[in-house]
């Protein structure tokens, strides 16, 4: 039987090892858009149940399923997070108020979160997460007839998971092209096989944290490497090698060794390429000279280079900003808004369409489902409209209305920044909210969305080859372009999507783009069709995103 205490310690484990493998996990993604990343959003999701349970300290498996789920709930973070958070959460509902637990509660319960993850998703689509959890699920149910072990039903829970993810590419073709299984569905194997460790065998998988590059830990790290320099100075040189010369390369190495070290030598026939860091750099070039002619030479000073990086890192420290946090409002006004968008432009451009709070997130960064609720809570309004301006946000979005008990929210279900702007602008304060919400969907449907960015991996897509950092650009959420500059690939886009019947354009530039070069698209924008759409540009501040055009 399974109490409270293995219950718990399985649940730890299995966020113990999703959080170690959540980097393979995201490799998986298949697209060559920057994303929310699948396994940092599920380690997150279930790494929140983790840190709830760490203080339980009762035998109740019902109640830590509660705990769980409730923490998942809260801290879920794109649609694989949700999913998992719905998928623990109809787990929760099947163990209710049960002290211990067998095999064929934990099937039974498992059931119950596998029908509710199908019902939460519009369109289910199999080779997915939701395959592996219905098929580990149907194994599960089948072993507990046979027998009601906990140990025997959650082996053959995680045995046909790991079959069914490795099924995942025959039923989505895209993967098979790929070479890859399901990212979700992977999240989810490697969850009930850390579960299992600890149901098993009483052993809680290690955790081992990936510290995230933050400038408190580079600026550390730079300070701490510059008391370790020996050499001052980092030296390369390629030499041309005389025929006529009969000293011998290995000779240079030992001398080199001699007067600093990393030293780092290649020669062949021709030249001798050679690195050190050394407080002679001059006596490298003389001694290189001994072999034929200099054919480069780089001489860099590093502990100069560390202090510049320290000064640098210390001046970005001071100007980063705090999560930006919501404080409690009563619902005093008829309605209010609240957008999902990352940058500072961005948010300014919400606030001035009439949004009361901003939560940062999109593409790459996902805020959590109670990221959402506390900007929600911070609304003062009586109806408040949410607007998450990604699809891979909306589920989690979703999440919040049956939260929230004081006030009504609306999810408008937009998909990116134009689409929530447009849908903003349509709002009629005289009808309903649900048919506001109608209303907004319906105009946020007629508004082209183009966006500038790189290629986050090598992949192909339509017979192109793709290379990690090539510009592309996406129409509608279709890759059509890629270039070498996004100015060009913006200019390509405003091509392919600007109609006869086109009457607005509105280009939005982020961080990664200068004015100099935003200015460049939107003169040429204003060339082309000045003459029949009205045309705005916009400081975002975006991230990820060198542009984003709306057109409609």
């Amino acid at each position: 039987m399974i109490n409270g205490e293995i219950l718990k310690n399985a649940i730890i484990s299995g966020a113990h090892n999703i959080s170690v493998q959540k980097n393979h996990i995201n490799d998986l993604n298949i697209f060559p858009v920057p994303d929310g990343d699948t396994g940092t959003n599920m380690s997150m999701t279930i790494m929140a149940a983790a840190k709830a349970l760490e203080d339980y300290d009762g035998e109740t498996a019902g109640e830590v399923a509660d705990i769980a789920a409730k923490a998942m709930l809260r801290g879920a973070r794109g649609n694989s997070g949700v999913i998992t958070s719905i998928l623990f959460r109809g787990f929760a509902q099947g163990l209710k108020d049960m002290e211990e637990v067998n095999g064929k509660n934990i099937a039974a319960a498992l059931g119950i979160g596998v029908d509710a993850a199908y019902k939460a998703v519009a369109k289910p689509t199999e080779g997915t997460i939701l395959t592996v959890a219905r098929m580990a699920y149907e194994a599960g149910v089948e072993a507990s007839a046979e027998n009601s072990d906990p140990v025997f039903v959650w082996q053959a829970i995680v045995d046909k998971a790991n079959d069914a993810l490795a099924l995942t590419p025959e039923l989505l073709p895209v993967l098979k092209k790929a070479g890859v299984v399901d990212a979700g569905g992977k999240g989810l194997c490697s969850i009930f096989e850390g579960m299992l460790c600890y149901i098993k065998d009483g052993e809680i998988v290690e955790y081992e944290e990936t510290q995230a590059l933050t400038m408190e830990s580079f600026d550390s790290a730079a300070a701490e490497f510059d008391d370790d320099i020996e050499f001052t100075y980092c030296t390369e040189i390629i030499v041309g090698r005389d025929p006529e010369c009969t000293l011998e390369p290995d000779d240079l190495r030992s001398f080199l060794q001699t007067i600093g070290d990393c030293v780092v030598m290649v020669n062949d026939e021709e030249i001798i390429k050679i690195h050190v860091h050394t407080e002679q750099p001059n006596v490298v070039l003389e001694k290189g000279l001994t072999y034929g002619q200099l054919l480069a030479v780089k001489v860099e000073n590093m502990k100069e280079q560390h202090k510049n990086a320290k000064k640098n890192n210390k001046s970005t420290k001071k100007s980063k900003k705090k999560k930006e946090s919501f404080a409690f409002a009563e619902p005093t006004e008829d309605f209010g808004f609240v957008a999902v968008a990352a940058g500072d432009g961005m948010k300014t451009l919400f606030t001035d369409l009439g949004c009361s709070n901003v939560v940062s997130g999109g593409q790459s960064m996902n805020p959590s489902t109670d990221d959402i609720l506390e900007a929600i809570l911070g609304t003062p309004a009586q109806t408040v409209f949410v607007l998450p301006n990604n699809k891979n946000i909306i589920l989690a979005a979703e999440q919040t209305v049956p939260m929230v008990t004081d006030r009504k929210v609306v999810i408008v279900p937009t998909r990116t920044i134009p689409q929530g702007m447009t849908a903003l602008l349509n709002f009629d304060p005289e009808i309903s909210p649900e048919s506001n919400a109608q209303l907004m969907m319906d105009a946020a449907h007629g508004v082209g969305t183009g966006l500038v960015t790189f290629a986050a991996r090598n992949s192909e897509f339509g017979g192109k080859k793709i290379k990690e950092g090539d510009i592309i650009a996406l129409e509608n959420g279709k890759l059509t372009i890629t270039e070498k500059s996004a100015v060009k690939a913006v200019l390509k886009l405003a091509k392919e999507m600007v109609k006869r019947d086109t009457a607005f354009l509105t280009l939005i530039y982020g961080e990664d783009i200068s004015e100099e070069d935003a200015n460049k698209a939107y003169e040429e924008l204003k060339d082309k069709y000045g003459s029949r759409a009205d045309i705005s540009l916009v400081k975002g501040d975006q991230p990820v995103y060198y542009f984003i055009l709306s057109v409609e």
